[in-house]
């Protein structure tokens, strides 16, 4: 999750992978570098805000950028998918941390989410 720190993750692993599975990931890197003891919840938010402060820096000087990111060379994509991996990695490792199952609790978001704000309803003539 540092600068220069890879997880391998082998070819056909890259697109299906779960969030458990990145969660077993991270915490078996975490172990082999003894770096257990420095992932509090409070060291990891603050890891993460970090991150995003760096992903808002792609961003800062774009203005509206198109979906897809058409203008975009692709080595500032990779950047981009970086920095989005960064964040993403922080927030599972936080969730694992404080004892979140981050699926389960992303997936009865969306369910309070989609009861809060229903769809607005077709208008028929």
């Amino acid at each position: 999750m540092g600068e220069g720190e890879e997880i391998h993750v082998a070819e056909d692993e890259r697109v299906n992978i779960s969030l458990k599975d990145l969660s077993k990931k991270l915490e078996e890197f975490a172990k082999a570098r003894d770096w257990e003891k420095y992932h509090s919840p409070r060291n990891l938010l603050l890891a993460m805000v970090g991150e995003v402060g760096e992903l808002s820096e792609i961003f800062q000087w774009r203005g509206e950028v198109d979906k897809g990111l058409p203008n975009w060379e692709e080595s500032d994509k990779e950047h981009l998918g970086e920095e989005l991996s960064d964040v993403l990695l922080y927030l599972i490792r936080l969730a694992d941390i404080c004892g979140i199952d981050l699926g389960d609790a992303a997936s009865k978001k969306i369910v309070k989410n989609a009861i809060k704000y229903p769809p607005k309803p077709e208008l028929s003539f």
